[in-house]
């Protein structure tokens, strides 16, 4: 995988992107980066595996449903999220050729990566990574969602079967939006993280 050559095609749309080797490097250089400020997190298992949460709560107001304390319900959390200054989110599937692709059930984490923060960072494991937007797409359909649903105790055949999306009606399907970046939007920094290793579904 030529993480350079990926940069380089990202760059070309308009985000800034940073490379790491390791979690541990990416989340030191995240939290120096992040400071004083307010930070919203979108549901992730690639945050929660990276551990970046605690370290930016140390110096930071960050809003996270998986971390909601018993005085805010998860959608009071979900909604201080959508102001804060910095929003994080990983994303479902990255084309080498610059697709970024996201699927989501409340739309909390889509719509906020669209709009309103000062500043997004996309933190992205290299297990994300398709070749093209195609692969991606299939990526985010067939890999994540049902290991999504899965983690979340869904009664989705996606879940219950574990390979692949049957575009059911379930009334717990989560895959319900689907998002498609072909490019930066023209408002707000980007910065899109890459880390050489497996993170996240």
């Amino acid at each position: 995988m030529d993480f350079e050559s990926i940069k380089n095609t990202l760059m070309g749309k308009g985000y800034k992107v940073t490379i790491f080797d390791s979690a541990k490097d990416a989340c030191d250089y995240l939290e120096k980066n992040i400071c004083n400020t307010t930070v919203g997190i979108g549901g992730s298992m690639t945050v929660q595996e990276m551990g970046l949460y605690d370290r930016l709560a140390e110096h930071n107001r960050v809003f996270w449903h998986t971390k909601a304390d018993a005085k805010k319900t998860n959608e009071e959390v979900k909604a201080l999220a959508n102001t804060a200054e910095i929003y994080i989110s990983s994303v479902n599937g990255l084309a080498e050729t610059g697709e970024i692709v996201n699927i989501d059930g409340a739309c909390n984490r889509v719509s906020s990566i669209c709009y309103g923060h000062k500043k997004v960072y996309f933190i992205v494991g290299q297990n994300k990574i398709a070749k093209n937007y195609e692969d991606a797409l299939y990526r985010a359909r067939n890999i994540a969602a049902p290991k999504n649903a899965k983690r979340l105790g869904k009664r989705t055949p996606c879940a219950i079967k574990g390979d692949k999306c049957y575009n059911c009606n379930s009334p717990e399907r989560i895959c319900r939006v689907l998002s498609v970046w072909w490019e930066k939007p023209s408002q707000g920094e980007y910065e899109i993280v890459l880390i050489k290793e497996n993170l996240g579904y």
